[in-house]
């Protein structure tokens, strides 16, 4: 009976053309939550379609009285420029430390998970996030020195993105095997140095 229906469902997702979600609040955007991306269809469909075409994929926001409906292309694209890549969030989370690192870190995983769900993630905002808290030296020290290991997730998640083929050349030229490695010693080194602190 399962197979049946886990079948009929599989033979209605062949058919669809457009996916569609709805936010559910003007507090929560999608790249704060991993149950947009987790649950988004997409590829799935895709994968499904006889013709292998993608479909399209719309976004509503509802929560004010002026609702808009956006690709999600525009969508994703609107919520990097708001968040990860606004001076005035990042400098704000920062500010707040250890925790800020971590959401940023969050922002930049679920974006990610955009890519690996959908791949509607312009490749400029892997682009834009590995110039403003990778290629800034000064801006490396601060999320090292704040939570190194935050830090080490994410140069995880940017050489996960970089070896998926999400992210563009200049991520790939700063992750070169060389560089990664030379990044990563840094880390270790510094998370090693506290964790020895700790244990005094």
């Amino acid at each position: 009976m399962e197979s049946q229906q886990a079948d009929l469902f599989k033979s209605a997702l062949k058919t669809v053309d457009v996916t569609f979600q709805n936010l559910d609040s003007s507090e929560i955007f999608i790249t704060d939550l991993s149950h947009y991306y987790d649950s988004d269809p997409t590829k799935v469909v895709q994968g499904l379609r006889d013709d292998k075409k993608k479909p399209m994929s719309l976004m509503a926001d509802t929560t004010t009285a002026n609702a808009q409906v956006r690709s999600l292309a525009e969508t994703v694209r609107l919520d990097a420029r708001t968040k990860l890549l606004n001076p005035k969030f990042y400098e704000g989370m920062l500010s707040t430390g250890y925790e800020g690192v971590r959401e940023i870190q969050k922002r930049l995983r679920n974006t990610m998970g955009w890519s690996a769900t959908a791949g509607e993630v312009d490749n400029f905002v892997f682009e834009d996030a590995n110039s403003v808290f990778i290629e800034d030296m000064e801006m490396q020290k601060r999320l090292m020195d704040t939570d190194p290991n935050a830090f080490r997730d994410m140069v995880t998640t940017f050489l996960e993105a970089n070896g998926r083929g999400y992210s563009g050349t200049q991520v790939k030229r700063t992750f070169s095997v060389f560089g990664s490695c030379m990044l990563k010693s840094r880390i270790e080194s510094r998370v090693f140095k506290l964790s020895t602190c700790s244990n005094i």
